[in-house]
C-alpha cells in the first residue's frame, strides 16, 4: 500500500457524504467528528438535542440542560460504528459524567474519541513484510458548568480540548497531532406544566454556540483549519396526555459559524488560488463573517441552515419510541435521512438504540447503522414538574 491510500481513506472516512458526488458548495472545517450525534437516544430524533429533556449526554447539544436534570448524578457510554458497510473498526466512542451540585447548579466532564481504526502504511518494497501499522485518531476532553439564572431559565459555559492524530508518519516524517482549544456558551429554558383543555403541556427551548475557537494546523508549513464553530436553536412541545403517556416534539435548526469559501480574486472560478486570502480570516472574524458572505447572497446563505424535525414518546420513564428527520440543502452536502429509536429504563439504569437511513441517493457514512447508549443514574432525585 503507497502513502496515497491511507491519505484518502482518512479523508473519506470523516466527510458526511461517501459514494456520491456531492454538487454545490459544501463548508469543509478541520475535526468534523464534532458534528456527529454521538449518543443514541438524539441520533434516534434526527440528531437534535439542544431543547430536548435534559439527559447524560447534554454536554455535546445544550449543557445548560444539566441544571434541570431529575437525578443527581450520571455516567453514560454510547459507541457508534462508523462506514459499518465497509469497515469493522472504525468508531465514535463517547462517556459522559454529570453531577448535579444543588437545586441551581451543576457540572459535567465527557471525552469523545473518534478512532479510524488501524492502517498499514508501506513506503517501498522492503516493508511490505513488516509494515508500519498506523491508528488515527482525534478526540476530545470537555468540562461544563451550569447555572439556573431563575425558577425556568439556565446558561452554561463549557471549555473543550481538541487533538486531532491524523498525519500519517511513514519512515521518519514528523506527524505531530494537530489541537486546539474550544468554547460553548448555551442557555435553555424550561416551562412549568401547563393544562390546556385536553392534556397538560409542557414548552422548551435552547440555544448553543459551540466550539468558538482558534483554527487547527498540522504544521508550520500547512494551512489551518477552521474548527466546526456552530449556532444550533431548537424549541419543543410535551404532550402530557396523563400521568403515563408524553409525547414530546421538537425542532431544531443548525447554522455553521465558518466563513463560505469566495472568489477572492475576481477569476470567477472559486478554487486553490482564492485559498491564501480565506487563510488569512480570523476565526471570531469568520464567525461574524459567516452570516452574511454566501456566494449567491441570502438565498444561499439560507441554504447553509439545517433543520431536523424529532419526537419522543414516553411511557411511565420506562420504555420510549423515537423517530426523527433531517435535512440540508442539496448545495451544501445533501445529508437528508431519517431516523428511528428506542429507549428502556430498568430500575438506575436506562439502555438506547438508534438507527439511521438516508432519503437520497448520496450514501451516509452512518447508513443501516445502530448506535449504542448505556447510562447509570444514581443519588438524589430533583422534582421539577
Amino acid at each position: 500500500m503507497n502513502k496515497l491510500l491511507p491519505v484518502l481513506l482518512v479523508i473519506v472516512s470523516v466527510f458526511p457524504a461517501v459514494g456520491q458526488e456531492v454538487e454545490g458548495r459544501p463548508i469543509s472545517t478541520g475535526v468534523p467528528f464534532l458534528a456527529i450525534a454521538a449518543d443514541a437516544r438524539s441520533a434516534g430524533m434526527g440528531d437534535q438535542g439542544v431543547a430536548t429533556s435534559p439527559d447524560a449526554y447534554s454536554q455535546q447539544w445544550n449543557p445548560a440542560k444539566y441544571a434541570f436534570i431529575e437525578r443527581q448524578q450520571g455516567v453514560g457510554f454510547n459507541y457508534t460504528p462508523y462506514l459499518s458497510q465497509l469497515v469493522n473498526d472504525i468508531f465514535l466512542g463517547q462517556v459522559t459524567y454529570y453531577n448535579r451540585i444543588n437545586e441551581r447548579s451543576a457540572f459535567a466532564g465527557s471525552m469523545r474519541y473518534f478512532s479510524l481504526g488501524e492502517i498499514e502504511a508501506v513506503d517501498n518494497e522492503s516493508q511490505i513484510e513488516n509494515p508500519l501499522i498506523l491508528s488515527p485518531n482525534e478526540f476530545t476532553l470537555d468540562l461544563s458548568y451550569a447555572l439556573r439564572l431563575g425558577d425556568r431559565f439556565s446558561m452554561a459555559v463549557a471549555g473543550r480540548y481538541l487533538r486531532s492524530n491524523l498525519k500519517l508518519q511513514v519512515q521518519d516524517e514528523d506527524a505531530s497531532a494537530a489541537s486546539s482549544l474550544g468554547v460553548d456558551i448555551a442557555g435553555f429554558y424550561q416551562s412549568e406544566q401547563i393544562a390546556y383543555n385536553d392534556f397538560d403541556g409542557r414548552w422548551r427551548g435552547g440555544f448553543n454556540i459551540s466550539n468558538i475557537g482558534p483554527k487547527i494546523k498540522y504544521d508550520d508549513a500547512g494551512q489551518e483549519n477552521f474548527i466546526p464553530t456552530n449556532l444550533r436553536l431548537g424549541g419543543g412541545f410535551d404532550f402530557i396526555l396523563d400521568a403515563y403517556n408524553t409525547i414530546g416534539i421538537g425542532l431544531e435548526f443548525n447554522k455553521l459559524l465558518v466563513p463560505s469559501p469566495q472568489d477572492f480574486n475576481g477569476d470567477g472560478v472559486i478554487d486553490g488560488s482564492d485559498n491564501l486570502e480565506y487563510q488569512n480570516i480570523g476565526f471570531l472574524e469568520g464567525v461574524f463573517q459567516s452570516f452574511g458572505d454566501a456566494p449567491n447572497g441570502i438565498s444561499e446563505e439560507v441554504k447553509e441552515v439545517t433543520w431536523s424535525l424529532g419526537a419522543e414518546y414516553n411511557y411511565d420513564n420506562v420504555f420510549a419510541f423515537r423517530a426523527g428527520y433531517f435535512n440540508e440543502s442539496d448545495l451544501k452536502g445533501a445529508r437528508k435521512f431519517a431516523t428511528l429509536g428506542l429507549g428502556f429504563q430498568y430500575s438506575a439504569v436506562d439502555i438506547d438504540v438508534s438507527y439511521l437511513f438516508s432519503t437520497t441517493q448520496v450514501r451516509n457514512p452512518l447508513e443501516n447503522t445502530l448506535r449504542f447508549g448505556l447510562t447509570f443514574s444514581f443519588g438524589d432525585s430533583y422534582r421539577e414538574y
